[in-house]
């Protein structure tokens, strides 16, 4: 395994954060443990979770990743040996059998309370926006549209103060955003420069198929010394070429047809070029996909995601994979010809 640490920080993560969205929902406690157990084995210290998961989210089984991820916690005594992320929901419709959604500090209270307990543990260490609260370009939108009714006013310095006194009791030691903008991120950057908490990580998708952050964003993750924590280097699985023939029974597509994002005609295109490339150099898809993202020099922890040990152990696996130049010619030339089909 490689590690690096949290930037500004002398946390020691990974570089493959275990992903957890699919615990309690495609996946049992008993197979939760049995990823987070084989994850460690192979050098993972870094888990990712929300209050909002499983997925797809629902007021049945909200929470049910995080209480695994405590379960296994009490059960192992290893709080210290591994890195805890979570995030709280910002406002949707489909999150608010949780709560309204405002970043205010009663809801970041009330979220913070409740992950802490079903995490079993006194702290959590990268606490994370999920979403924005204003209208803004994530979840699948490329481009920005203003929104003349948004209601939203300015309150990231509100904001930061709310999450900092979490910080100052100590149950959060670390703060970050996730489907954040460059403007979003900046924001927040300029007020961490007059003494408030600085947003130290974003977490936000990024594969093949969508690297919009490369516009923009990156040049922020770079000057402002800011990690970047990809989620979905996959695409949904789009990436591992399953899906380029049929649908396969009980795969996530299957089971929940709204989670098609990466599924449109210029991502099929896409997939198949970049499943040519892997073939011609005697690699899978799956591994020439995470490890072009492993690669990226503003990137800190890739957050891979399984429903399977076989699945995990190809993710995992995907760190001692380097491609060379040539590889990463051939990949651009494949974006320059249809970029980002599916942000």
């Amino acid at each position: 395994m490689k590690y690096t640490t949290l930037p500004n920080t002398d946390i020691k993560v990974s570089k493959i954060c275990l992903g957890s969205m699919t615990w309690g929902e495609q996946n049992t406690e008993a197979e939760g443990h049995e990823q987070i157990e084989y994850a460690i084995s192979q050098g993972v210290n870094f888990i990712d979770t929300a209050e909002l998961y499983s997925v797809p989210a629902k007021k049945e089984t909200q929470g049910s990743t995080e209480r695994i991820i405590g379960s296994w916690l009490k059960k192992s005594g290893k709080r210290d040996e591994v890195v805890i992320a979570s995030k709280i929901v910002g406002p949707a419709e489909f999150s608010n059998h949780i709560r309204k959604g405002e970043f205010s500090k009663k809801e970041i209270a009330d979220a913070i309370h409740k992950s802490l307990e079903r995490l079993q543990t006194d702290y959590i260490d990268l606490y994370q926006l999920h979403w924005p609260e204003r209208q803004t370009n994530y979840f699948g939108k490329l481009g920005y549209t203003h929104d003349e009714n948004d209601e939203w006013a300015d309150n990231f310095s509100e904001v930061l103060e709310n999450l900092n006194g979490f910080v100052k009791e100590g149950k959060i030691r670390q703060v970050g955003v996730s489907n954040e903008t460059a403007y979003g991120l900046m924001r927040y950057t300029e007020e961490a420069r007059k003494g408030a908490p600085k947003m130290i990580t974003v977490q936000n998708p990024y594969n093949l198929l969508n690297r919009k952050d490369e516009v923009g964003l990156a040049e922020v993750l770079h000057r402002e010394n800011i990690g970047h924590l990809p989620y979905s280097p996959l695409g949904f699985g789009m990436l591992t070429g399953k899906y380029l023939d049929e649908i396969p029974k009980n795969s996530r597509v299957d089971l929940f047809p709204n989670y098609n994002r990466y599924m449109n005609e210029n991502s099929y295109k896409a997939t198949r070029l970049y499943n040519e490339i892997a073939k011609k150099h005697s690699i899978s898809l799956t591994q020439l996909s995470l490890a072009f993202v492993n690669q990226q020099p503003f990137v800190t922890s890739n957050i891979i995601g399984a429903t399977s040990i076989d699945q995990l152990t190809e993710n995992i696996d995907s760190i001692n994979v380097t491609l060379s130049d040539e590889i990463i010619n051939e990949i651009n030339k494949v974006h320059a010809q249809i970029p980002n089909p599916a942000p």
